[in-house]
């Protein structure tokens, strides 16, 4: 069965073809196939469908096609369902659809005709590659605003996330390991209705807090350690992603809650300027300049903020971009305007998404302060930026490791949206 009722997916594709204008090409959109793990005979990874293939035809089964052209519109080929998948498997859910093994046929009839190949490959099919990014940006454009079936997965993926956090937030104590927050966590988000997690769960202890993707280990908490967990359950492929700070004892040390101000109210300003036209990379200006002037005022950064921003001295501390686009999968459908030449850099990193906010679009918007050995001990930065930091004084700092706080906004046109604002930071 398809996750998603007939009727949404229909009008999603109504709405792709639509953008795509006059004489559309033959339009391809593969689901993938499975992969074999290496070693292990008949064994395979857990399948995942090609979002542009998954969000147009709600199905989570490998080897479709969804095929379009202008004369007969869409035509869904399947991968039947096989005697040795119900002997291993049971029956698997499916959707209707027409034998996978006609679409060589279907693309004879078609031949000469231009064709596009987006998801997945199809075969051997070669799309044309100058229309494939026109088609491609059509489909994204699509797929960045979240309809009302998404969002109301999207509810349920952080009603989930929000009972993991409530978890992992109470049973956070010296002595006990980043191995076990994580599993107290993750039990708690299934227990929720979360069918997985949408990403590798990140729980780091002092130091590792400041290793952005760090996954969890032996380390147990100290009762001056601070715990950053970055963790997102997922429900038929949408994810929260949701990024908390805690204390490791009864409450934070005067170093790491004077961090953590800094990167609340950079949060907070990044939430605020979530909204309709804003340029992408206004929102991680605005929280960058709260983090370089809050750093400034603690002493460990130097000089005039717009310096600090426009020559990348605040990327010593804040070495990624403010968010990403989130919903199917962690990382949604982002870029850039077809218009723009490349992704472009701002204070000193290179962004995920180099564009306009439009209603609907579910944006993270995840500061951090980071005190990563790997940039700080750098001899090349450290003469770079001499006179933008105070290095003396930098010391004191270190070993707070990092904080980060992270939620998931939606643009609408009564101004942003937090829906993970339930969870307590």
């Amino acid at each position: 069965m398809a996750i998603f009722d007939n009727e949404i997916t229909e009008k999603r594709k109504e709405r792709f073809i639509k953008t795509v204008g006059d004489n559309p090409p033959i339009i391809l959109v593969g689901a993938g196939t499975v992969l074999g793990i290496p070693g292990g005979l008949d064994q395979t990874y857990p399948f995942i469908p090609h979002p542009d293939y998954y969000w147009l035809t709600g199905s989570w089964r490998s080897g479709g096609v969804a095929a379009f052209d202008a004369d007969e519109g869409w035509t869904h080929f399947i991968r039947p369902v096989t005697k040795l998948e119900r002997l291993w498997e049971g029956d698997p859910d499916s959707v209707e659809g027409e034998d996978i093994a006609a679409l060589e046929d279907w693309m004879k009839a078609r031949e000469g005709w231009p064709t596009v190949v987006l998801g997945s490959p199809v075969g051997e099919v070669e799309g044309d590659a100058e229309l494939t990014p026109q088609i491609q940006e059509c489909l994204n454009a699509g797929r960045r605003r979240k309809d009302a079936a998404e969002l109301e997965v999207l509810d349920r993926a952080v009603k989930a996330t929000a009972a993991g956090h409530a978890r992992a937030s109470t049973f956070i104590g010296p002595g006990v390991t980043e191995r076990e927050i994580q599993i107290e966590l993750e039990s708690e988000m299934f227990r929720n209705g979360a069918h997985g997690v949408g990403y590798g769960t990140i729980v780091g202890v002092g130091s590792h807090a400041a290793i952005l993707h760090f996954s969890p280990g032996e380390r147990k908490v100290g009762p001056e350690d601070l715990v950053l967990i970055d963790a997102g359950g997922s429900i038929d492929g949408y994810t929260a992603d949701v990024t908390r700070t805690y204390p490791g004892g009864e409450a934070f040390t005067p170093e790491q809650q004077a961090i953590y101000d800094v990167v609340l109210e950079a949060e907070k300003e990044g939430v605020s300027q979530c909204r309709i036209g804003t340029e992408w990379h206004e929102v991680h200006g605005a929280s960058a300049r709260v983090l370089a002037l809050g750093l400034r005022d603690l002493g460990i950064m130097k000089g005039d903020v717009d310096g600090l921003l426009e020559f990348g001295a605040i990327a010593l501390f804040l070495p990624h971009g403010i968010g990403h686009m989130v919903g199917l999968g962690v990382r949604d459908v982002g870029g850039r305007a077809l218009d723009r030449d490349d992704i472009r850099s701002y204070c000193g990193i290179r962004i995920r998404v180099d564009l306009p906010l439009e209603d609907q679009f579910l944006m993270t918007v995840e500061p951090g302060i980071y005190f990563v050995p790997g940039l700080l001990d750098d001899p090349e930065k450290r003469e770079t930026f001499r006179d933008m930091v105070d290095w003396n004084e930098l010391e004191r700092w270190r070993k707070v490791g990092g904080v980060r706080i992270e939620d998931n906004v939606l643009v609408t046109e009564d101004g942003p949206k937090s829906i993970t604002e339930e969870i307590p930071k």
